[in-house]
């Protein structure tokens, strides 16, 4: 294995439901509940690019300028960025970028894709959100409570 690979993977491994998969025959994928946050290339002479990850629209413009680093193949029009230079950016700044992608992949799952996945030691800061939730869903209970108005029917 190639250096940065042995970060990348400890990386995207230690963030929270992530998966990891060989696709496309060279391809490492790290995943959320099947949907793709980053890709490390494992066969350097097949593509030129080293890892991909999704980012922000401005990020994405903000990186693309970066020498080293070209809008992702086939991905680019969601936003992903590939590196051909490891040397672009420096390690912290990857990681930071990659847990950024780790997060937008997240708040896109359906909701109840979030809710199926396992909890996590960090589930201090998720209990908010379920409980805002769980207030949301009695209100909307509450609300569906209510008596119908008859409808008069047009002969």
């Amino acid at each position: 294995m190639t250096s940065y690979l042995d970060w990348v993977r400890a990386f995207c491994l230690s963030l929270p439901h992530a998966t990891e998969d060989v696709q496309w025959e060279h391809n490492l994928l790290f995943r959320i509940a099947g949907k793709m946050f980053c890709i490390a290339n494992l066969e350097p002479g097949v593509s030129p690019t080293k890892i991909a990850f999704k980012c922000t629209p401005e990020k994405f413009a903000e990186l693309v300028e970066v020498e080293g680093i070209i809008p992702a193949p086939y991905m680019a029009r969601n936003h992903w960025v590939a590196i051909i230079d490891m040397n672009a950016l420096r390690q912290p700044e990857m990681k930071e970028l990659i847990e950024s992608s780790h997060q937008l992949v997240m708040e896109k799952l359906p909701k109840k894709t979030q809710a199926g996945l396992p909890t996590t030691p960090d589930a201090k800061s998720k209990k908010g959100i379920k409980t805002k939730s769980k207030a949301k869903a009695a209100k909307t209970k509450a609300v569906k409570a209510k008596p119908r108005r008859a409808v008069k029917r047009r002969k």
